[in-house]
Protein backbone atom coordinates (compact mmCIF):
# COMPACT_ATOMS: atom_id res chain seq x y z
CA UNK A 1 0.00 0.00 0.00
CA UNK A 2 1.48 3.39 -0.96
CA UNK A 3 2.38 5.99 1.67
CA UNK A 4 0.98 8.83 -0.41
CA UNK A 5 -2.65 9.95 -0.53
CA UNK A 6 -2.55 12.11 -3.67
CA UNK A 7 -0.22 12.70 -6.58
CA UNK A 8 0.86 16.07 -7.95
CA UNK A 9 2.44 16.38 -11.38
CA UNK A 10 5.16 19.02 -11.50
CA UNK A 11 6.25 20.37 -14.87
CA UNK A 12 9.44 22.44 -14.70
CA UNK A 13 12.74 23.22 -16.34
CA UNK A 14 15.58 20.83 -17.03
CA UNK A 15 17.78 23.85 -16.31
CA UNK A 16 17.96 25.78 -13.03
CA UNK A 17 17.36 29.21 -14.57
CA UNK A 18 19.37 32.28 -13.67
CA UNK A 19 17.74 33.22 -10.36
CA UNK A 20 18.33 31.36 -7.08
CA UNK A 21 14.64 31.87 -6.21
CA UNK A 22 13.68 29.34 -8.91
CA UNK A 23 15.86 26.66 -7.32
CA UNK A 24 14.58 27.53 -3.85
CA UNK A 25 10.97 27.27 -5.05
CA UNK A 26 11.65 23.88 -6.65
CA UNK A 27 13.26 22.60 -3.46
CA UNK A 28 10.38 23.95 -1.40
CA UNK A 29 7.91 22.29 -3.75
CA UNK A 30 9.48 18.87 -3.25
CA UNK A 31 9.61 19.29 0.52
CA UNK A 32 6.00 20.52 0.63
CA UNK A 33 4.72 17.51 -1.32
CA UNK A 34 6.54 15.11 0.97
CA UNK A 35 5.29 16.90 4.10
CA UNK A 36 1.71 16.58 2.84
CA UNK A 37 2.16 12.90 2.03
CA UNK A 38 1.59 13.59 -1.66
CA UNK A 39 3.57 11.80 -4.36
CA UNK A 40 5.66 13.83 -6.79
CA UNK A 41 5.04 12.94 -10.44
CA UNK A 42 7.66 14.55 -12.65
CA UNK A 43 9.90 14.17 -15.71
CA UNK A 44 12.45 11.83 -14.02
CA UNK A 45 15.40 14.09 -14.74
CA UNK A 46 18.21 14.69 -12.28
CA UNK A 47 19.09 18.09 -13.74
CA UNK A 48 17.74 21.62 -13.41
CA UNK A 49 14.59 22.33 -11.45
CA UNK A 50 13.41 18.75 -12.07
CA UNK A 51 16.31 17.35 -10.12
CA UNK A 52 15.87 19.93 -7.36
CA UNK A 53 12.21 19.04 -6.83
CA UNK A 54 12.92 15.31 -6.77
CA UNK A 55 15.93 15.47 -4.45
CA UNK A 56 14.01 17.67 -2.01
CA UNK A 57 11.03 15.32 -2.03
CA UNK A 58 13.31 12.33 -1.46
CA UNK A 59 15.23 14.06 1.33
CA UNK A 60 11.94 14.72 3.11
CA UNK A 61 10.85 11.08 2.76
CA UNK A 62 8.43 11.60 -0.14
CA UNK A 63 7.38 9.26 -2.91
CA UNK A 64 8.68 10.07 -6.39
CA UNK A 65 7.26 8.88 -9.71
CA UNK A 66 9.39 9.84 -12.70
CA UNK A 67 8.65 9.45 -16.40
CA UNK A 68 11.27 9.99 -19.09
CA UNK A 69 11.40 9.20 -22.80
CA UNK A 70 14.22 6.94 -23.90
CA UNK A 71 15.84 9.65 -26.03
CA UNK A 72 16.29 11.95 -22.99
CA UNK A 73 17.83 9.41 -20.61
CA UNK A 74 21.31 10.84 -21.14
CA UNK A 75 20.48 14.51 -21.66
CA UNK A 76 18.21 14.83 -18.61
CA UNK A 77 20.26 12.29 -16.62
CA UNK A 78 17.42 9.89 -15.79
CA UNK A 79 17.18 9.73 -11.98
CA UNK A 80 16.94 6.02 -11.31
CA UNK A 81 16.94 6.14 -7.49
CA UNK A 82 13.34 7.37 -7.29
CA UNK A 83 10.36 5.35 -6.05
CA UNK A 84 9.01 4.64 -9.55
CA UNK A 85 10.99 5.11 -12.77
CA UNK A 86 9.13 4.80 -16.10
CA UNK A 87 10.76 4.97 -19.53
CA UNK A 88 8.52 5.88 -22.46
CA UNK A 89 9.11 5.86 -26.20
CA UNK A 90 7.90 9.41 -26.92
CA UNK A 91 7.44 12.82 -25.34
CA UNK A 92 3.68 12.60 -25.84
CA UNK A 93 3.57 9.28 -24.02
CA UNK A 94 5.63 10.84 -21.19
CA UNK A 95 3.10 13.66 -20.76
CA UNK A 96 0.17 11.25 -20.85
CA UNK A 97 1.68 8.92 -18.22
CA UNK A 98 2.52 11.88 -15.96
CA UNK A 99 -0.96 13.34 -16.37
CA UNK A 100 -2.79 10.04 -15.84
CA UNK A 101 -0.89 9.40 -12.60
CA UNK A 102 -1.68 12.75 -10.99
CA UNK A 103 -4.55 14.53 -9.27
CA UNK A 104 -3.30 18.08 -9.91
CA UNK A 105 -0.69 19.84 -12.02
CA UNK A 106 1.80 22.47 -10.85
CA UNK A 107 4.00 24.30 -13.34
CA UNK A 108 7.24 25.90 -12.20
CA UNK A 109 9.44 28.06 -14.41
CA UNK A 110 10.89 26.31 -17.43
CA UNK A 111 11.51 26.55 -21.14
CA UNK A 112 9.90 25.26 -24.31
CA UNK A 113 9.38 21.75 -22.94
CA UNK A 114 7.61 23.10 -19.87
CA UNK A 115 5.43 25.32 -22.05
CA UNK A 116 4.58 22.31 -24.24
CA UNK A 117 3.55 20.33 -21.16
CA UNK A 118 1.47 23.22 -19.82
CA UNK A 119 -0.32 23.88 -23.10
CA UNK A 120 -1.10 20.20 -23.60
CA UNK A 121 -2.88 19.88 -20.24
CA UNK A 122 -4.59 23.27 -20.66
CA UNK A 123 -5.84 22.22 -24.10
CA UNK A 124 -7.09 18.91 -22.71
CA UNK A 125 -8.92 20.89 -20.02
CA UNK A 126 -10.33 23.36 -22.57
CA UNK A 127 -11.84 20.58 -24.68
CA UNK A 128 -13.31 18.81 -21.66
CA UNK A 129 -10.96 15.85 -21.27
CA UNK A 130 -10.28 16.56 -17.60
CA UNK A 131 -11.05 18.90 -14.72
CA UNK A 132 -7.80 18.62 -12.76
CA UNK A 133 -6.54 21.90 -11.32
CA UNK A 134 -3.52 23.49 -13.00
CA UNK A 135 -1.42 25.88 -10.92
CA UNK A 136 1.37 28.16 -12.09
CA UNK A 137 3.92 28.82 -9.35
CA UNK A 138 4.54 32.43 -10.32
CA UNK A 139 7.97 32.86 -8.73
CA UNK A 140 9.20 36.44 -9.24
CA UNK A 141 6.31 36.99 -11.66
CA UNK A 142 7.76 34.46 -14.12
CA UNK A 143 4.35 33.58 -15.60
CA UNK A 144 3.01 37.16 -15.85
CA UNK A 145 3.80 37.52 -19.59
CA UNK A 146 2.10 34.18 -20.33
CA UNK A 147 -0.97 35.17 -18.33
CA UNK A 148 -1.08 38.43 -20.26
CA UNK A 149 -0.92 36.54 -23.55
CA UNK A 150 -3.73 34.23 -22.43
CA UNK A 151 -5.85 37.31 -21.72
CA UNK A 152 -5.03 38.66 -25.19
CA UNK A 153 -6.15 35.36 -26.72
CA UNK A 154 -9.45 35.72 -24.84
CA UNK A 155 -9.83 39.44 -25.63
CA UNK A 156 -9.24 38.82 -29.34
CA UNK A 157 -11.93 36.13 -29.47
CA UNK A 158 -9.71 33.06 -29.89
CA UNK A 159 -10.78 31.43 -26.61
CA UNK A 160 -13.59 31.55 -24.10
CA UNK A 161 -13.03 33.50 -20.85
CA UNK A 162 -12.80 30.13 -19.07
CA UNK A 163 -9.27 29.76 -20.48
CA UNK A 164 -8.06 32.22 -17.84
CA UNK A 165 -9.54 30.02 -15.10
CA UNK A 166 -7.63 26.91 -16.22
CA UNK A 167 -4.21 28.33 -15.31
CA UNK A 168 -4.35 29.41 -11.68
CA UNK A 169 -1.36 31.57 -10.74
CA UNK A 170 -0.06 31.42 -7.17
CA UNK A 171 2.68 33.74 -6.02
CA UNK A 172 4.51 31.55 -3.53
CA UNK A 173 4.68 28.10 -1.96
CA UNK A 174 2.45 29.03 0.96
CA UNK A 175 -0.36 30.08 -1.38
CA UNK A 176 0.22 26.97 -3.49
CA UNK A 177 0.07 24.72 -0.43
CA UNK A 178 -3.27 26.26 0.59
CA UNK A 179 -4.69 25.99 -2.95
CA UNK A 180 -3.59 22.37 -3.38
CA UNK A 181 -4.91 21.37 0.05
CA UNK A 182 -8.30 22.88 -0.82
CA UNK A 183 -8.37 21.20 -4.24
CA UNK A 184 -7.15 17.78 -3.14
CA UNK A 185 -8.81 17.57 0.26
Amino acid sequence: MPKYTRSVCVFCGSRPGLRPDYVAAAQGMGAMLAARGWRLVYGAGDVGLMGEVARAAQAAGGETFGVIPVHLLGKEVGKRDISTFVITETMHERKKVMFMNSDAIVVLPGGAGTLDELFEVVTWRQIGLHSKPIYLLNTLGYWDPLLGMAQTVIDEGFAEPSLAEYMRPVDDLEALDIALAAALG
